[in-house]
């Protein structure tokens, strides 16, 4: 049997800042779904139709300090990084913490007998603090402990602000491996198996008209999916998200305005969520999303999201070069979004080429189409 899995949620990064500086339109890295408090329990503990009790969130002034400490340092490392003045956020952020050594998190500190000897909590923490400071060992060796524990730790974690903002400057690691290690800690925090059973009720999750959960929903949907639980229905359901573009009915304008707010806040998760799978099926739908979705936040996430957030590789990334390449040089799509092609070839391929697309072309026919 399968309950509604009920979470109170926040999510980093606002409904309209995608841009630290307005003069320099970019893209940010994933937003990352930070949810308070999550409830320890699986899917088949409650009878059908059977909803959770209600959880309240943490009030404004507990999570407020966290939120604006974050912020601060990500502005912080972008101008000294350039030198100050305006600067794109995109790209940025992922190293935030990965570039700066650690010195106590040695080798001989996080020994598996030392770590045996704390609680699961404290496990986590120092194995993700160790994964995005690279202080010590390889992030695939990190990786590996922190999978060989995950079982133990699973429903013995609590989502706390500390967890949250590890697991955030996790996922916008520029390390791959430590993005996965992320996704495990989320999963094994939520007390969410990788099982089917936990993916059918995600999915029935996902259709809740209750908008926090359905948010949740679509979140640990693609958690579940990158971790290979059904990852082909977890995409087609994102996918179906996307297909969603919210057009009101002829009725009270607020009332209206307040679905469509809700339909492109399931839409963006819903491309957060592709991103998370990171399969080659997930590209089609991001580039789909990229170019008609009517928000231009779901817009501009879905191009950040084929670009360098996520976790499809630098190869599959390529696979959408040359429908970047044509939605660089659409006379239909607005300067903005022809923008964004351009920086999401430019992340891709790291190539500094001129917002020219006939350029971009010309070098895709030469240095990729013709092989080596």
């Amino acid at each position: 049997m399968a309950a509604t899995l009920h979470l109170n949620h926040n999510w980093a990064g606002s409904r309209s800042n995608f841009t630290l500086f307005r003069a320099v339109p970019k893209l940010l890295c994933m937003d990352v779904f930070r949810p308070s408090v999550p409830e320890q329990q699986l899917p088949e503990q409650n009878a059908p139709g059977q909803h959770a009790p209600e959880q309240h969130s943490p009030p404004a002034t507990t999570r407020l300090p966290h939120f604006i400490a974050m912020i601060v340092g990500v502005a912080f490392a972008l101008l000294v990084t350039s030198g100050g003045g305006p600067v794109a956020v995109w790209g940025k952020t992922t190293n935030l913490f990965s570039a700066h050594q650690n010195p106590e998190l040695s080798p001989a500190t996080l020994t598996e007998p030392e770590l045996d000897r704390q609680r699961p909590q404290k496990q986590a923490e120092m194995l993700l603090e160790r994964a995005v400071s690279r202080s010590a060992g390889a992030p695939n060796q990190i990786e590996a402990q922190i999978e060989s524990r995950i079982d133990a730790w699973r429903g013995k974690l609590q989502w706390d602000a500390q967890l949250s903002d590890l697991t955030t400057v996790a996922l916008n690691s520029n390390n791959h491996s430590v993005r996965a290690s992320a996704i495990e800690v989320q999963l094994a925090a939520y007390g969410l198996t990788k099982t089917e059973s936990t993916v059918d009720a995600l999915v029935r999750q996902a259709d809740s008209r209750d908008q926090q959960q359905k948010i949740w929903a679509l979140w640990a949907l693609g958690l579940l999916g990158n971790r290979g639980v059904e990852p082909d229905r977890v995409v087609q359901v994102l996918a179906a998200q996307l297909k969603d573009a919210g057009k009101n009915s002829d009725g009270d304008k607020d009332k209206d305005k307040g679905e469509k707010n809700n339909k492109e806040d399931a839409r963006r998760w819903a491309v957060e969520g592709l991103a998370l799978v990171g399969t080659t099926t997930t590209i089609a739908p991001l580039l789909e999303a990229m170019r008609n979705d009517p928000s231009p936040m779901v817009r501009e996430h879905a191009a950040c999201s084929l670009a360098e957030s996520g976790m499809l590789t630098p190869e599959q990334r390529l696979i959408a070069v040359p429908q970047l390449i044509n939605y660089s040089a659409d006379p239909a799509l607005d300067a903005q979004t022809r923008s964004w092609a351009f920086r999401a070839l430019a992340d891709i391929t790291k190539q500094h080429l001129p917002n020219d697309s006939e350029a971009w072309r010309n070098w895709y026919q030469t240095s990729v189409a013709s092989g080596p």
